[in-house]
């Protein structure tokens, strides 16, 4: 059994990462597994990407060409939006050429290749979402978005032209493909798109992404906060993401409210990843420390080990890989109860599920963690979900039952 997976980069961003786990936990059951990207950064022998400089060049600079059409036609917004416009990739034909029994898609924008070019794969095609895009216009996420009374969110514009005529697109492209198995990372993703006008016809699963719990795993606290120049005296909680303090959706305002209501305590520190220092910091009223982007896994398992909890804050969420990374590595989290967050915490068994976009109750559940009296059962518990619901090994397995599935199918 062959199977092919896609995305646009091997290693950056998150849907990067969880494709790469899956290649090597399908690689580690031994199916041919390989993995096919636009821009490789990687020195992974098993990932295909462009072999000469041009084709190199040109993984980077489609990803700005394809983001021209949303700056031109729509109001600014810093929801991600892509139009998947630009033709000639030349991935389509590799693609057909390695004649994989299964084409695995997971996040293809940036200009990968043009929608339509989807109807031209010969393969069944599975499709893990990564966000709302598949099954939307443009926009990745929810877009425009504000708080209404009952502080939750809505949509308070259409929108647009643009995303409207990608839709039609992608609507037209479909119809036009036989087999599409739609896997929904998280239940509410799937439910989302089988709710959803372009997937509603679709067969859909719920299967998550895998991690290896071998690497991710508990290290000594005090070693690790050693390594990052951290106080081994205080309360360290985490915040980080890609586009940690710039991105909206990552819920830095709501971290930043919460945090308000714990300015008594005196012997807690904020850690932050994903961003350096700003040049106009928030003035918090303990210490915070910046670390930067982190390129590599030994890095942020040992920012998880160092700290005593994690905060994961965001407004939307799939299926995060901060919260499974810090509850592998045994280091509870508090998050909002949305999206696929309820997937990976069990609310006060390995972390706290906070009222959705209530930073007050955010700020209690950082406080239910740090004052737990039994921290090692939380650690516990944490690791023991991951053990049972996302170890590489456990995962793989149940996607290659999918595969075969959809092979007999075919």
């Amino acid at each position: 059994m062959k199977i092919l997976i896609i995305n646009s980069s091997d290693i950056r961003g998150g849907a990067a990462r969880a494709a790469l786990r899956l290649h090597n936990s399908l690689l580690d059951e031994s199916v041919d597994s390989h993995y096919i990207v636009q821009s490789k950064i990687s020195t992974e022998h098993t990932v295909i990407g462009p072999k000469t400089k041009l084709g190199k060049a040109m993984g980077f600079v489609r990803p700005e060409l394809d983001l021209l059409p949303g700056k031109i036609f729509n109001k600014p917004s810093k929801t991600y939006f892509s139009s998947n416009w630009i033709p000639f990739s030349g991935i389509i034909k590799i693609i057909n050429d390695l004649n994989p029994d299964i084409v695995h898609i997971h996040w293809i924008n940036g200009g990968m290749f043009r929608i339509e070019e989807l109807k031209k794969i010969k393969s069944p095609i599975v499709w893990s979402l990564h966000d709302m895009w598949p099954f939307r216009g443009g926009y990745h996420y929810l877009n425009n978005l504000e708080f209404n009374s009952k502080k939750q969110f809505y949509p308070i514009s259409d929108e647009g032209f643009l995303s409207n005529r990608i839709w039609k697109r992608k609507s037209k492209t479909y119809k036009k493909i036989n087999s599409i198995t739609v896997v929904g990372l998280s239940k509410w993703l799937m439910n989302e798109s089988k709710n959803s006008l372009l997937f509603n016809n679709r067969n859909h699963i719920n299967l998550p992404n895998p991690i290896n719990t071998n690497i991710f795993k508990s290290i000594d606290k005090n070693i690790c906060r050693k390594l990052w120049n951290l106080p081994t005296d205080k309360k360290l909680i985490l915040f980080g993401a890609v586009g940690a303090i710039s991105d909206p959706r990552k819920g830095f305002n709501e971290l930043s409210k919460a945090l308000s209501f714990l300015k008594r305590r005196k012997d807690l520190e904020l850690v932050v990843f994903g961003a350096s220092k700003p040049s106009k910091p928030d003035k918090f009223e303990f210490n915070t420390h910046y670390v930067g982007s982190l390129k590599d896994d030994l890095s942020l398992i040992t920012l998880y080990n160092a700290v005593d909890t994690v905060i994961v804050p965001s407004l939307q969420e799939n299926l995060s890989n901060v919260i499974m990374e810090s509850i592998s590595c045994g280091t509870p989290v508090v998050s909002f109860d949305i999206g696929g967050n309820p997937d990976l915490i069990d609310h006060k068994l390995n972390g706290y599920l906070a009222k959705p976009y209530d930073p007050e109750d955010l700020a209690r559940g950082i406080e239910w963690v740090l004052n737990h009296p039994n921290p090692e059962e939380l650690s516990k518990n944490a690791r023991e979900k991951v053990l049972r619901e996302f170890d590489s090994k456990v995962v793989a397995k149940k996607y290659i039952e999918l595969y075969k599935s959809i092979l007999a199918k075919n």
